[in-house]
């Protein structure tokens, strides 16, 4: 996989301009809205269990976020989740705080029982919780380390039979089988609170047009790291960053996504 496939899987993107349903969490809302229609693609963020089934009937892609998480959000995201299933709409989970708390961990293994679920995305910490691998999680950041992440991310994929994403300073994704990863991104994202849904609300709309789950992912994680090394140079802090970010994923031309994507391939196993 090079820049070139990269900045296809973005074109298709914008050329199809898939609709990616929301599921998630009311402090980063507004930014996962217009990260998805920064990328071409389109938003949809309702998480009433009443319509949940029809919203996502319409959808191209499903994103399951707990970040602030409610019973009743639960119970929406199980029914949107069937109903995707059913219809074979890809459905991305970002497990926000897993191992935190018993309720997140327990919610997120609720999910991955009742759910096929195409992408897991998460932190070091929350990865690591759903891999069986303790500690690391204070709030909703990851204050862990794994000796081998790699391979956590590969055994976890290959466990669950999905495709898992462990974002960091280097992203890794792995389906069990190809490792990849992505250095593309700057120390600024992790500066700004929601970037990490953002990429998850990204893996969405890049899975509704690339079925290779690994593949889609990881070129979601290229192109959203490419417009913040943009934003970097424009911004002077996180808030200036913040805008620029929309801005440069708004603006990325497909050329400079393919000669600046830094992707690279582990031997599969």
């Amino acid at each position: 996989m090079n820049g070139k496939d990269i900045a296809g899987i973005f074109a298709r993107v914008r050329a199809n301009r898939p609709l990616v349903h929301h599921i998630t969490n009311i402090v980063t809302i507004n930014d996962c809205a217009n990260i998805t229609i920064s990328a071409g693609a389109a938003p949809v963020m309702t998480s009433d269990k009443a319509e949940a089934a029809e919203m996502v009937s319409a959808a191209n892609a499903l994103v399951l976020n707990i970040g602030t998480l409610t019973s009743f959000q639960v119970e929406s995201m199980l029914e949107a989740g069937k109903r995707a299933n059913e219809l074979g709409i890809p459905v991305i989970l970002d497990p926000v705080g897993a191992g935190a708390t018993k309720l997140r961990t327990q919610t997120v293994m609720e999910l991955l029982d009742r759910i096929d679920i195409a992408v897991i995305k998460g932190n070091a910490g929350e990865i690591g919780t759903i891999a069986g691998i303790e500690g690391g999680v204070r709030g909703v950041d990851s204050c862990g380390v794994l000796s081998d992440p790699e391979e956590t991310v590969r055994a976890c994929a290959e466990s669950l039979n999905t495709t898992v994403v462990m974002s960091g300073p280097v992203d890794i994704i792995s389906d069990g089988k190809k490792v990849m990863l992505v250095e593309n991104g700057v120390s600024m994202m992790g500066n700004l609170s929601g970037t990490g849904c953002m990429g998850a609300s990204l893996t969405g709309a890049f899975a509704a047009v690339e079925k290779d789950y690994a593949i889609s992912s990881t070129a979601a994680f290229a192109t959203f790291g490419r417009a913040g090394e943009l934003a970097a140079v424009k911004s002077k802090g996180p808030y200036s960053f913040r805008t620029a970010l929309f801005d440069e994923l708004f603006s990325l031309n497909e050329a400079d996504l393919a000669e600046h994507a830094k992707v690279r391939a582990k031997d599969a196993v």
